[in-house]
Parts: C-alpha cells; sequence; structure tokens
C-alpha cells in the first residue's frame, strides 16, 4: 500500500491466502484509484473467474496484452479467481508482463498450487502478497488497533470492553469487523464521544448484558443467578453457540492457570505474560480470589469433560441448557 500510494505500481498482483479482508483493499484501492474517472470507461476491466468461459483466464491475459486508450496505465482484475482452472496463458504472459498494466488477480479463500509454473514465475513479475487468517487470540488486538487508528483525530473513548465483545461476538472474520466498527462509528449520536457497550447493542445487536465477557463476570463474583439466566440465553439463541462460547470460557481459566504461578502479578508484567490488555489484569486478580490454582485446575477438566459430552461423547440426550447448568454448578461450587 505504501508504493501504490507513492504511484510505485508493479506491473502484476497476485493476491491470494484465505483471509480476504486485505486482498480487497489493496484490489480495491488499484480500481479505484490508478485511473481517473474519464480513463475508468476505456482502461477498467473487471472480470469474474465464474464468468471466463472455460474457466480459462486467457481472456484476461488478453486484455492485459492491450495498451491504454490514452498512453497512460491499463487495469486489469480478475476476481474470484480461485474459480480458474487453465492457467497457461497467464505463464506465458509472466514471461514479459505488459509494463504499462497493472494486472491484479485475486484469489481468495486460499493459494495456488506452488507446483504450478505461473505460481513460480510470479513473484518475479510482480508483487505476491499471502494473506493469511487471523489467529483468534490476536483478533481482540487487532480491533483495538483498528479502531484507535479510525478515531486517533478524534476525542473519542473506547471501552476497553468493546474490542473483547467485538472479539468473541464475530471472531477473525475482518469484513464483519470492520463493517461493525463503521457502524459503531456512524451510530454515535451527535456530541458521543465514547464508544461503549450500549453503543454496540444499539447498533450491532450484541446485548451488552448476555454475553460471554458478562458470564465470566458472573463466574468471578460467584453470582449463580446471573451465570444461569446468561447461559439459558445462550441455549435458546442461534448466535451463541456453546462450543465457541465453551472456548473463550476455557481460554480465560488456562490463562488463569498461568496467572497463579506467575511471580509477577502486577498490570505490567501479567499483561504481556497472558497476552491481555492491561485492564482485564484486574479480572485474573479477582478470579484468583475465588478460585485456586488447584481449583482452577479442575475447572479446566470440567471444560474438556463438557465440551465432550457436547460432541456426543458419554451424553446419549442432556442438551445444551443441562450442560451449561452442570458447568457452572461445578465451576461455582
Amino acid at each position: 500500500m505504501k508504493s501504490l500510494n507513492a504511484s510505485q505500481y508493479a506491473p502484476v498482483y497476485l493476491l491470494c491466502g484465505d483471509e480476504p479482508y486485505y486482498i480487497d483493499q489493496v484490489s480495491d484501492w488499484i480500481e479505484n484509484n490508478v485511473l481517473d474517472e474519464s480513463a475508468k470507461a476505456f482502461d477498467l476491466t473487471v472480470v469474474y473467474g465464474r464468468d471466463l468461459q472455460g474457466a480459462d483466464i486467457a481472456p484476461a491475459i488478453g486484455a492485459a496484452r492491450g495498451f491504454a486508450m490514452f498512453g497512460g496505465q491499463k487495469v486489469v482484475i480478475v476476481k474470484e479467481a480461485q474459480t480458474v482452472k487453465k492457467w497457461d496463458s497467464l505463464a506465458l504472459y509472466l514471461d514479459n508482463p505488459q509494463p504499462s498494466t497493472l494486472l491484479v488477480i485475486c484469489y481468495k479463500y486460499g493459494t495456488p498450487d506452488k507446483r504450478s509454473s505461473w505460481w513460480k514465475k510470479a513473484d518475479k513479475a510482480g508483487v505476491v502478497m499471502v494473506s493469511e487468517k487471523l489467529r483468534e487470540y490476536k483478533v481482540e488486538e487487532w480491533i483495538r488497533s483498528y479502531l484507535a487508528e479510525r478515531v486517533k483525530v478524534e476525542n473519542i473513548i473506547i471501552d476497553p470492553k468493546v474490542p473483547k465483545l467485538l472479539a468473541d461476538y464475530l471472531g477473525a472474520d475482518l469484513s464483519a469487523i470492520v463493517s461493525a466498527i463503521d457502524k459503531l462509528l456512524i451510530g454515535r449520536q451527535q456530541g458521543q464521544n465514547n464508544i461503549d457497550a450500549a453503543l454496540v447493542e444499539r447498533n450491532i445487536g450484541i446485548s451488552k448484558d448476555y454475553n460471554v465477557f458478562e458470564l465470566q463476570d458472573a463466574l468471578i463474583k460467584g453470582d449463580v443467578v446471573k451465570a444461569n439466566r446468561i447461559t439459558q440465553y445462550f441455549a435458546d439463541s442461534k448466535d451463541h453457540p456453546m462450543v465457541k462460547e465453551l472456548g473463550i470460557l476455557y481460554n480465560f481459566f488456562a490463562n488463569l492457570m498461568l496467572y497463579h504461578y506467575l511471580p509477577d502479578k502486577s498490570d505490567r508484567a501479567a499483561a504481556p505474560a497472558l497476552g491481555i490488555n492491561p485492564y482485564f489484569v484486574k479480572d485474573y486478580a479477582a478470579a484468583a480470589k475465588r478460585f485456586t490454582a488447584s481449583k482452577t485446575f479442575k475447572i479446566i477438566g470440567y471444560f474438556r469433560e463438557t465440551d465432550a459430552r457436547l460432541k456426543g461423547i458419554d451424553n446419549p440426550s442432556t442438551k445444551e441448557d443441562g450442560l451449561w447448568k452442570e458447568l457452572i454448578y461445578k465451576i461455582l461450587h
């Protein structure tokens, strides 16, 4: 993106990988910014892999070989290139790409066969970007960083709970996360200078009262009624599959076990050791007072047992609400 913004263009861009967000970011920038509006009518070609006859990339390569109408740049973008089957013409093109053309190939949800001749040539001919899926444990930090970047020119306060709520609810789908953040920023009332859980509930539909963050808080405080109320809400909702919520809670207690044995439990030392925002160290400190190391060890076992039963092992009939009740009882007693 630095090179593109500096108008340092390559003749070929192969954008591939499991995370489509970055592929779209680069290809959309090229589509919208390389040519001015008058030139787009003549020198911008966008094709979709599914529409190419015989799943052959040849028509796109034919367009790439042509010259711009007015002697400037030409842009050819192949979207959904993962549906293309015939790549022979690309392999030939990469030997001598048209220098005035930007050929952009968007290959989503995977990478091409790295044994193919054209893959081996692509890096020498231009730019190859492999967009990897963000790991679940990095999502919260990604959201925090992205939010901070979006509001850095405004005096906006971000509740530390918000990145966690979005990460727990949306997972690692960066496009969905960015769309949700857009809704948050647009949905603020005039003069509102904070982004909090209430704003998330109002604009995205993630309940500020019925979420795994609040369930975790109920367990730390030993609030049986609140914990059971939240888990019953989970069991009745399609948006809170038990396997997902179990995974988030399991990670908390796994981190709690680490916290018990940290030589330095200060916010400054504990936060990087646990890979969390310093704001949340207080939750581990409170949980450590309620759950000893030996109890935490047992709780981790309860999670593994519940996960197995959820998958049908030694569980002929108990449904999610029953499994939740049993798990909450074991954790708090």
